[in-house]
């Protein structure tokens, strides 16, 4: 079965994260967000998945190559951004060589969905698509549907006002179509299939919904993002943390888990690192500092006695002694924090910015 990945988009709201890499190369516990999909594909019996690309689109064709986890992996680069319909057309020639139906996943979508099921779903309702929904509290971001007792979708609105919301169902970014459905999408025009095609083929009685339970996120803004990395966590390390074999942790240093810890870690005496936290590869971590619900990127250099709570930390940052980074503050790639620094929750720094003076307001320092 072949799958496509959407992954053209510009990670608006990641950043300043997302100015120096695209947003599915983000990691979660130390691996690209990318990377959990493919792996959950292969599982499943995935042979050949298709990336739909346009912003940074050639760190992934490095990192990815034309093969993971067994996987045939074709990339297919948007000239003009084609929105959400128009890549599974661009794609077509990939898709549909065998007329099966075949899987489309937003990228930035961190799931463990049972994907044989959900083809054994719609492959016994005989749709034309079947989209797979989450019952959520606020669905006003999201795509909601109305389904009856069939699991058919009667109506689809994309991003409601609450009180005009049919139901707490949203559309969970992953579905399964026929070949059909490119007679739907116009060739080489931007084309959303949240409101120009999903009501088509509801309103033709051919639209499903699959509903499921279990780990669904939206990496798609920082908090969430963390979330991600917390669940990951939990699930790869919950009662031991998980620690590279190169990893040097002084013996009177703490790693609580969930965390992980990347090759090439350096933790000195009295640090602290976790729980919910992330460790990347080649990161120094100084003595008597504490870390913890964060990220923190490779390569990145953390003196003595920082405190970093609840935030995303770039790669290749330097922090001085005694810097504070309080909750939800994102610090971009090669910042530099001087000693005694202090970022006030919700302070977001540029990539390459030097900070001499403590932020106490929250905002972007560009």
């Amino acid at each position: 079965m072949k799958a496509l990945i959407l992954a053209g988009g510009f990670g608006t709201r990641l950043r300043p994260l997302s100015c120096t890499r695209p947003k599915l190369m983000f990691p979660v516990a130390n691996k690209p967000l990318l990377d959990w999909t493919l792996e959950q594909l292969a599982e499943s019996g995935v042979d050949t998945v298709v990336l739909a690309v346009n912003y940074m689109a050639d760190i992934l064709k490095r990192f990815f190559k034309h093969e993971r986890h067994g996987i045939k992996i074709i990339y297919s680069r948007e000239r003009i951004p084609l929105g959400t319909g128009g890549p599974i057309k661009k794609a077509e020639r990939f898709l549909r060589e065998d007329n099966e139906p075949f899987y489309v996943l937003n990228g930035d979508i961190l799931s463990r969905i049972d994907f044989k099921d959900l083809h054994r779903f719609h492959k016994e309702k005989g749709g034309t698509i079947t989209i797979a929904l989450r019952e959520v509290e606020d669905p006003s971001r999201f795509g909601v549907v109305e389904v009856n007792r069939e699991d058919r979708i009667l109506s689809f609105v994309e991003k409601p006002k609450p009180e005009e919301s049919p139901s707490n169902l949203i559309n969970a970014g992953i579905y399964v179509m026929e070949p059909d459905i490119f007679k739907l999408i116009p060739r080489g025009r931007k084309v959303s299939t949240e409101r120009a095609v999903f009501p088509v083929v509801a309103e033709e009685r051919g639209l499903y919904g699959y509903r499921f339970d279990g780990v669904w996120i939206d990496t798609g803004v920082p908090s969430d993002y963390l979330t991600a990395n917390s669940t990951m966590l939990r699930l790869i390390s919950k009662d031991k943390p998980v620690i590279s074999e190169n990893a040097f942790i002084h013996e009177e240093a703490k790693v609580i888990p969930p965390a992980i810890v990347g090759g090439k870690v350096k933790i000195g005496k009295n640090a602290s690192v976790g729980p919910y936290t992330s460790i990347g590869d080649g990161v120094e971590i100084g003595e008597g500092s504490v870390i913890k619900a964060s990220i923190v990127l490779p390569n990145t250099s953390i003196e003595r006695e920082v405190k970093v709570d609840t935030s995303i930390v770039g790669e290749a940052v330097i922090m001085g002694r005694r810097v504070r980074v309080e909750e939800n503050c994102l610090v971009g790639d090669g910042v530099v924090l001087q000693e005694d620094v202090r970022l006030m929750s919700g302070v977001e720094v540029c990539p390459h910015k030097t900070i001499r003076e403590s932020i106490t307001s929250p905002g972007i320092v560009k």
